[in-house]
């Protein structure tokens, strides 16, 4: 049965995001306003400085967003998907569009082989980019707390470097 109304999914995520400035809405926001699929970079004041365009979707982006702003790089757009399935296509779209002269690449902390990076290769045709993450594995994590910190810097440092 379809619905005429869109309710937002209710995430049991990480505590870690909940301390995160921008992780979560204003109360005004859920009464006046409506739940968004795609969240653009609200710091790109000219889209033709934008070189690259990194997506992204989970607590990832704080890490890309602390890299960005810690670095100065005007040159990134950072965009938040708040949905994956369905897949937004109009908003990803546009956003090609608007930044029609970046490079663009999806990150995710997740091993290549998980998280949303093969569903976006089998559906997501309509966008040409990369794909950021740890190599595939048949765990999600290592294990160890020193290696994960070493994996994930190691993707913010690529994402900015390739």
């Amino acid at each position: 049965m379809a619905w005429p109304f869109r309710k937002p999914l209710i995430n049991f995520a990480p505590k870690t995001n909940l301390g995160q400035t921008g992780s979560h809405s204003l109360k005004e926001e859920f009464l006046k306003g409506g739940f968004s699929e795609v969240i653009d970079d609200d710091s790109v004041t000219d889209e033709k400085e934008i070189k690259k365009v990194l997506f992204c979707s989970g607590k990832i982006y704080f890490d890309l967003k602390e890299r960005k702003e810690k670095n100065v790089r005007n040159d990134v757009a950072l965009i938040r998907m708040e949905q994956i399935y369905p897949l937004p296509f109009k908003q990803l779209d546009a956003l090609y569009q608007k930044y029609k002269g970046a490079i663009w690449y999806w990150v995710q902390e997740e091993p290549l082989n998980m998280g949303a990076a093969s569903f976006l290769q089998m559906h997501l045709k309509t966008i040409n980019y990369g794909i950021i993450s740890r190599k595939p594995s048949a765990s999600t994590a290592s294990g160890f707390q020193k290696v994960h910190k070493a994996e994930q810097e190691e993707i913010i440092k690529t994402a900015y470097s390739i």
